[in-house]
């Protein structure tokens, strides 16, 4: 058995506007920078394998409180919002003529325009956890925590989610070959002072 903690990035000044970030790459603001550097992984995670999202909200994230270079891996990038990427997400879900709604909603195969479904990034995250050889960090986004929890909760994007992705915890899934398993209560980071 394996166990796989996720970790959603800092706050960016698109996530403080409400846009839609997608695969856009926009780094961390200040006060989230100031935040994570006053915070660490808590052990045994500040041990374990890190890798990131190559985008650099999420390097950043995972050097700020690990205090090392973690591995990349194109997989772990955000989902592709297409056409909604930059826009607000009130005003899309505002307007009559978008089809954008709440990801309670979608199912497995909602796809934004000229965007990726929840299926679609499943099957390129999954390759990327079959290859993990032991307990691992991944500092990624809310979408992809999203399509991973739910695989290891059994959740399909229909109903409200049985879990919350808060930032600033770890997120762990322990994994036994196809056998997945969401822990309840995710794991906070650690003050440096403390």
């Amino acid at each position: 058995m394996i166990r796989l903690a996720l970790l959603r990035h800092g706050h960016t000044p698109w996530n403080r506007a409400g846009r839609v970030q997608g695969r856009t790459d926009i780094g961390l603001d200040e006060e989230a920078r100031a935040q994570l550097a006053a915070q660490r992984l808590p052990a045994p995670w500040d041990s374990a394998a890190l890798w990131s999202s190559p985008l650099s909200r999420a390097f950043e994230t995972a050097q700020l409180v690990a205090d090392r270079t973690p591995f990349t891996d194109a997989a772990l990038t955000e989902m592709n919002w297409g056409d909604w990427e930059g826009r607000i997400a009130l005003e899309l879900h505002a307007d009559p003529n978008c089809d954008h709604r709440d990801i309670e909603t979608w199912g497995w195969d909602y796809t934004p325009p000229g965007g990726e479904s929840p299926r679609a990034m499943r099957d390129r995250l999954l390759p990327w956890v079959q290859e993990l050889t032991g307990d691992t960090v991944a500092v990624c986004h809310i979408g992809i925590m999203r399509v991973l929890m739910a695989h290891a909760s059994g959740w399909n994007f229909d109903g409200p989610a049985p879990f919350a992705v808060k930032r600033n915890r770890l997120f762990i899934i322990e994994i036994d070959g196809d056998t997945w398993r969401l822990q309840p209560d995710p794991i906070r980071l650690e003050s440096r002072s403390s």
